[in-house]
């Protein structure tokens, strides 16, 4: 009896021992678990994304002011060439044709000119001598006035003569003109980067001058042009860092620097962008007319400041009401196991982290970002112990 009043005893304290156990464990298994992570001190940098095209800096389209068939081409795409140098030829036989009548057409009007000359020369002399005839009265008045008359008739065909000579040197300077328009010429140093026409093609230049060639002055230096949306714009000044990669190259950064914030605004669809012109040296040429660029313009960086990562605004405690936070903005610090909100004043963000510009958060408190649940979840007798 003795013994089993000994084992019934023990058996009691077991049962009370795995009651209290239990009571334990369930307490503390709706305790939640949350995911914390330490407000550090770091580098802030604020971006603005953009698309972008990268062009040369200056591309001068060549084009022709004579109509005419191609008769030489001396560059082709990527040639590299000369102020002055020729790039075409147009056939020049009906310009020369022109050009030597209008030759002939001047020398006749200066033969012309010459006669008049001669004509009025005669015509005053005439008159002096009719003007001493008649002070003697030896001749008629008539004869007199006939010599007047054809003095100034004289006159007028030298006046004559010498606007027809006028008139055909600026025809023979013209003709002179398109003869050297013949000769396509490049009126840049540069890159060829598009022949438009073949040898044998025809070319009319009646309504609008057509282009022949592409010539991009130096693709060392290349521009972005990029569209900036109007929420953006006002934080884009020029002198901005821009870091920027093209599909080319993907995992190569490229650097440059705003040069220019374009205020004529391009309005598709109701969407206001605005051109932002990037500055970029391409000393490798490994830039080329017309990559796409993914830019993201660099608006302002700060060093050594206590940030926190852009989750922990987000994160709102279970059961807390939105009138609790009158104070301001802030965020969720785990002190010894519990959730406290510490106001702060958030300063600049790089869309992952957010500066914390000032607030009572200190560099280490660990700050939560996510709610992971109860430790019920994770408790190994959460349902009690299977002995009992």
């Amino acid at each position: 009896m003795k013994k089993n009043r000994k084992i019934a005893g023990l058996l009691f304290i077991i049962l009370l021992m795995g009651a209290a156990a239990f009571m334990l464990v369930n307490r503390k298994g709706h305790d939640p678990m949350y995911k914390t992570v330490p407000a550090s001190m770091g580098r802030i940098v604020s971006s603005i994304t953009a698309t972008g095209t990268v062009n040369p800096v200056t591309t001068v389209l060549v084009g022709t002011q004579v109509s005419g068939t191609i008769k030489n081409i001396y560059a082709d795409y990527n040639s590299v060439v000369r102020k002055g140098q020729l790039l075409a030829l147009i056939d020049p036989t009906t310009f020369d044709a022109q050009l030597s009548e209008a030759k002939a057409n001047y020398l006749s009007a200066r033969a012309g000119l010459d006669k008049a000359l001669a004509t009025e020369a005669d015509a005053k002399r005439t008159l002096r001598r009719n003007k001493e005839l008649i002070s003697k009265n030896l001749i008629a008045q008539s004869d007199y006035d006939t010599a007047q008359t054809n003095y100034e008739t004289a006159k007028a065909s030298v006046e004559a003569a010498k606007a027809q000579v006028s008139q055909t040197l600026a025809a023979m300077k013209f003709a002179q003109t398109n003869v050297r328009y013949t000769r396509i010429i490049s009126p840049v140093n540069g890159t060829v980067v598009a022949r438009n026409v073949d040898v044998g093609q025809t070319v009319a230049a009646s309504f609008q001058t057509p282009t022949l060639f592409s010539v991009a002055q130096d693709l060392k230096k290349m521009q972005i042009d990029t569209s900036v949306d109007e929420a953006d714009i006002g934080n884009v000044k020029t002198g901005q860092n821009v870091e920027f990669t093209v599909d080319a190259y993907p995992e190569t950064t490229f650097r440059g620097k705003v040069t220019q914030v374009r205020i004529n605004p391009t309005i598709v669809q109701n969407v206001v962008t605005y051109d932002v012109v990037v500055s970029v040296d391409n000393e490798d040429l490994l830039l080329k007319p017309g990559m796409t660029a993914n830019v993201k313009i660099i608006t302002a960086i700060k060093k050594d400041v206590l940030r926190v990562p852009n989750t922990a605004f987000l994160f709102r405690l279970p059961g807390y009401k939105a009138s609790g936070e009158k104070g301001g903005p802030g965020v969720w610090v785990l002190e010894q196991g519990k959730p406290r909100r510490v106001l702060v004043n958030p300063g600049l963000t790089d869309g992952n982290y957010t500066e914390v510009a000032s607030g009572k958060l200190r560099q280490g408190d660990a700050v939560i970002v996510e709610a992971l649940g109860k430790t019920k979840d994770r408790a190994p007798f959460a349902h009690g112990p299977r002995m009992f």
